[in-house]
């Protein structure tokens, strides 16, 4: 199975510029003190780590494919003495069989531009998620990569890869029962949608 397209993993201080708070992220994406979560595509933990001391006493299931950088988070979640994080190595079209319970969070940040087949991605995270789970997906706006510049360098995925919101709840609707219930403005480049099922 191929993996995933990447637009390489930012290092922290790359992503401290861009989500300067990743906790109020995340709140304003609906996470709450004992939701169960996944974060797909974890790396070494920006989102994971903060969304384990807000769902806490809750597991947060940190999926990547890249076992070097789930080996930094286990590192840094000892370090911050977070104990409720799972880290989990593989591909997360197999999410159901990765996690040992249904999750009521399911968060993909600044990927969803690289998936290909998304429906069979997106049936897959509704699967993994409890009856009136949610997934919150993050993606990049659609503007030219020259106009979404941090550290005077644009970032982001190439322009032709970035999805509009309405494009995104197409491709997320479409492929099955997950339905919209919220789009959430994230300046100053980013929007979340926020979909239940």
């Amino acid at each position: 199975m191929d993996r995933f397209q990447n637009t390489g993993q930012p290092d922290w201080d790359w992503w401290g510029r861009a989500w300067p708070t990743p906790g109020a992220t995340l709140r304003q994406l609906g996470l709450a003190p004992g939701d169960r979560v996944v974060e797909i595509g974890s790396g070494n933990g920006y989102f994971a780590l903060p969304a384990a001391r807000i769902a806490d006493p809750e597991t947060v299931y940190a999926v990547d494919v890249d076992g070097s950088l789930l080996g930094e988070l286990d590192a840094l979640a000892a370090d911050q003495a977070i104990d409720n994080v799972r880290t989990v190595e593989g591909d997360a079209r197999a999410l159901p069989s990765l996690l040992p319970e249904p999750v009521d969070v399911a968060l993909l940040a600044n990927a969803f531009h690289g998936i290909e087949d998304r429906a069979a991605f997106v049936e897959a995270v509704a699967d993994a998620l409890a009856v009136g789970g949610r997934f919150a997906v993050v993606n990049w706006r659609d503007v030219p990569r020259e106009e979404t510049t941090i550290g005077g360098e644009p970032r982001g995925p190439p322009t032709d890869l970035r999805l509009p919101p309405e494009a995104t709840r197409r491709a997320v609707e479409d492929a099955g029962d997950l339905r919209l219930v919220r789009e959430v403005d994230l300046p100053p480049y980013h929007y979340g949608l926020v979909f239940e099922r």
